[in-house]
């Protein structure tokens, strides 16, 4: 099982199916201001589906093909981080995330992705660390831009969401850029 602390008040680990009630009521919690960036968020609406979502995460960890695992804040689920995708043959990671109404402006995002790049370059021995975000979305492109990833590009309409493409900015990192 993979666990991991970032701080004193984070740890990041993979979710279990006792997982599942908190995982929704957080999404409940944070439905509307996830739903504007998350493609996912309407089809989430029942603890079976927190479920399948905690075995596609085990799955994937399984296979070495991604790490997903949940932020826990002061013991609290926050919300969510990892590698969406890993690219072994190339080296390059994909990481994904979104956090909890409740516990944004905290750092805790910062932090938790900061922890994940370290793990990925370090430990994973990654050579490429990648982020998307959705080109209007503020709050998302900070954690990458705070952390000096290079704006690499812009994917045009690289997203649906729901009724509409979004474009999303492309920003990388390599291994030799890493410096925390």
């Amino acid at each position: 099982m993979f666990s991991f602390d970032v701080d004193g008040e984070i740890t990041l680990g993979l979710l279990d199916k006792r997982n599942a009630e908190e995982l929704l009521h957080l999404i409940n919690y944070s439905r509307d201001e996830l739903r504007e960036w998350l493609g996912w968020i309407d089809s989430t609406t029942t603890i079976h589906h927190s479920i399948q979502f905690i075995e596609a995460n085990w799955a994937i960890f399984e296979e070495r093909s991604g790490l997903i695992v949940g932020i826990f804040y002061r013991g609290r689920l926050a919300g969510m981080v990892g590698f969406n995708t890993i690219d072994w043959v190339n080296h390059i990671g994909i990481i994904g995330y979104w956090l909890g109404s409740p516990f944004q402006g905290y750092g805790i995002m910062t932090r938790s992705v900061t922890a994940m790049i370290d793990y990925g370059f370090n430990q994973l021995s990654l050579n490429r660390i990648e982020i998307r975000a959705g080109f209007e979305n503020v709050k998302s492109r900070a954690i990458p831009e705070r952390l000096g990833f290079q704006m690499e590009g812009r994917i045009r309409q690289g997203e649906w969401l729901y009724d509409h493409y979004v474009d999303l900015v492309l920003y990388g990192m390599l291994a030799s850029e890493w410096d925390y």
